[in-house]
């Protein structure tokens, strides 16, 4: 299935409100592990139940609820109701391939946002979507497979009592969508130790396997670019949203999540830019070897077209020529066929054809 767009003819005149899974499945089993907090403790469940959520819904401590699998309608159904979440809201998490949103919700936050991986056993980027529903002490985020991208998220719960644990709501989705742009500049900078190499093999002998790689790292970027754009926007709206939700001591936090995001855009764009510039390198060196093999093949055949002629006519099939008796005949051919030859090399040194 193409990378860049997602939509399934089945799905076309669907309501944009019913809670139908919309993507590839990724994973059979649902998994929801959930992390209930305060300043001194921490909490870890893998829920088996869903009854097991409704005792930690609590206003004295905050949840993290994380949903690995988007395709259970009845779970969705059974989440709705229990954080009292819309279900246009809902029927947008069951949708992987939505752009990068932020929606403002009676009792919370909605936001959506691509993850890119770069999976050591295939060179090629996977996307994810994460989605995050802030409410009330609790945050729910939904990705489609189960994965360890948050683990330093979860690592910083457990060791730390004091920012990550105090902060809110709003401080935990800020650090869980850190990690997402954390990982988009790092997977750039993976990229970009690449695109530095096929530089400098520029310089050396090109082949077609140095055209295939920059086709295919510029593939990557513009893939990247695709998803970092809108990405850039809605952290920009989230940064500026003015909600009972965000707490004033965190809007610094938005900010540098938006510096960071801006960041990974503009190395996107450098890179994107140095690929541009080694294919003009490599088909401007290629045309530049071409004119050259050219240059020597047309001397050659400049060169040869008189002494073709000579020859012609010595060989010509008539009796009477005057030169055919003479005694040094043949060897005075071969004199004036070295003197025009030196003598067409001595014009193009001097006009610097070659």
């Amino acid at each position: 299935m193409s990378r860049f767009t997602k939509k399934k003819k089945e799905e076309i005149g669907l309501s944009p409100y019913a809670l139908v899974f919309r993507g590839q499945k990724k994973t059979e089993k649902i998994a929801l592990q959930l992390i209930d907090f305060d300043k001194d403790n921490v909490r870890e469940v893998e829920i088996q139940s869903f009854d097991q959520i409704k005792k930690y819904k609590s206003p004295d401590t905050i949840s993290w609820l994380n949903v690995d699998g988007l395709h259970n309608v009845g779970l969705m159904e059974q989440i709705a109701d229990l954080f009292q979440i819309e279900q246009n809201v809902l029927s947008d998490v069951m949708n992987p391939s939505l752009r990068p949103k932020i929606q403002e919700l009676e009792n919370g936050i909605f936001v959506t946002i691509k993850m890119l991986q770069n999976k050591e056993d295939n060179e090629q980027l996977t996307i994810e979507n994460l989605s995050l529903i802030l409410v009330e002490n609790a945050i729910i985020s939904f990705q489609e497979e189960e994965g360890d991208v948050f683990d330093p998220v979860r690592e910083r719960l457990r060791k730390h009592r004091n920012k990550i644990r105090t902060s809110g709501t709003d401080y935990l989705m800020f650090a869980l969508l850190d990690v997402v742009v954390d990982n988009y500049i790092y997977i750039i900078g993976e990229l970009g130790d690449k695109i530095e190499t096929l530089e400098e093999k520029t310089t050396n002998d090109l082949d077609k396997d140095l055209l295939d790689s920059i086709n295919f790292y510029k593939r990557e970027l513009n893939f990247l670019r695709k998803n970092i754009k809108p990405a850039k926007e809605m952290i920009l709206n989230l940064a500026k949203l003015e909600s009972e939700f965000m707490h004033e001591e965190n809007r610094v936090h938005f900010k540098e999540l938006q510096d960071n995001i801006n960041e990974a855009s503009e190395l996107s764009d450098s890179y994107r830019e140095i690929l541009y510039d080694l294919l003009n390198i490599y088909h401007t060196t290629m045309s530049t070897k071409l004119n050259d093999i050219m240059r020597v093949l047309t001397v050659f055949s400049v060169i040869f077209i008189p002494l073709t002629f000579i020859v012609g006519v010595y060989g010509t099939n008539f009796i009477n020529i005057p030169e055919l008796h003479w005694y040094y005949g043949y060897f005075i051919m071969w004199g004036v066929m070295v003197l025009v030859t030196l003598g067409m090399l001595w014009f193009f040194r001097r006009k610097k054809w070659f």
